[in-house]
């Protein structure tokens, strides 16, 4: 793991640490592989039942480091390849791999969340932010679009005209005003300790049903009514009488912590 993100894990919590703090944590092509590799990790270790995403530091992230990208062609060659398995190119990839993760994945943002930066806490799951945090869908400054994911982020959280008005004007938004657009979760003084107690909470819960519940809310809305009404019955079906769901019921009829275990 480089170290631009740092990986710990305790209790079945995965804490994920964009550390660049010199730089704001701006995003440079190792800190793109590290995110990747940290989200491909974690993926596939079926120990983890929530990750927490923060940032080390003054903010959570800056967005792109430009500086280091240009005159580098063979770079912005590689931040548009496709891996396997993924739709996302490598780009975009650092943002959406939190969608792909099965767990929830819980952003606490404070300070600089600008550009890429946004994206990725855009790619979380939950948002906590301080309201003095500042959130800016920024491309446009440098006479760009986002392109890392915002087009399966931003609009499920606001509506249209919103995500628009953003977009064209790279306007800097407080946390508060991000909560009130839709586009965060809530307000924290302390997003990080607020993100990691909710993370203890999830891990109370069926890891099962934890998972098939990220599933029917990622999927389901993009999907016919028939087959998202499907998929409803077919998660369901897969948790029905189950070792985590029956035990699940045990616990709470006995008034006792539950014993979950992991999927396979």
């Amino acid at each position: 793991m480089s170290e631009r993100v740092q990986v710990t894990i305790d209790n079945a919590i995965a804490t994920v640490r964009l550390s660049r703090p010199d730089k704001l944590n701006a995003l440079d092509a190792d800190m793109f592989d590290a995110l990747i590799a940290a989200g491909e990790r974690l993926q596939t270790d079926n120990s983890i039942r929530a990750i927490v995403l923060h940032g080390e530091g003054r903010g959570f992230c800056a967005g792109l480091d430009f500086s280091s990208m240009m005159g580098r062609p063979e770079l912005m060659q590689k931040m548009l390849a496709r891996g396997e398995g993924s739709p996302a190119n490598v780009a975009q990839r650092v943002a959406w791999i939190w969608q792909e993760v099965h767990v929830p994945v819980i952003a606490a943002v404070h300070g600089m969340a600008f550009g890429g930066g946004l994206q990725i806490a855009l790619g979380a799951d939950i948002r906590y932010v301080t309201a003095d945090a500042q959130l800016s869908v920024m491309e446009i400054k440098w006479g760009l679009i986002p392109d890392m994911s915002i087009t399966q982020t931003l609009p499920r959280l606001v509506p249209l005209d919103v995500a628009k008005e953003l977009m064209f004007t790279g306007r800097i938004m407080s946390g508060q005003e991000a909560v009130d657009l839709g586009l965060a979760t809530r307000v924290s003084a302390d997003p990080l300790a607020e993100a990691l107690a909710t993370a203890k909470l999830i891990t109370t819960k069926s890891p099962h049903a934890i998972r098939a519940g990220k599933a029917l809310l990622n999927d389901g809305p993009d999907m016919s009514r028939a087959d998202a009404l499907k998929l409803e019955t077919a998660l369901q079906v897969s948790l029905l009488g189950s070792r985590n769901q029956m035990e699940a019921i045990q616990a709470n009829m006995m008034k006792r912590e539950p014993d979950f275990k992991d999927p396979e």
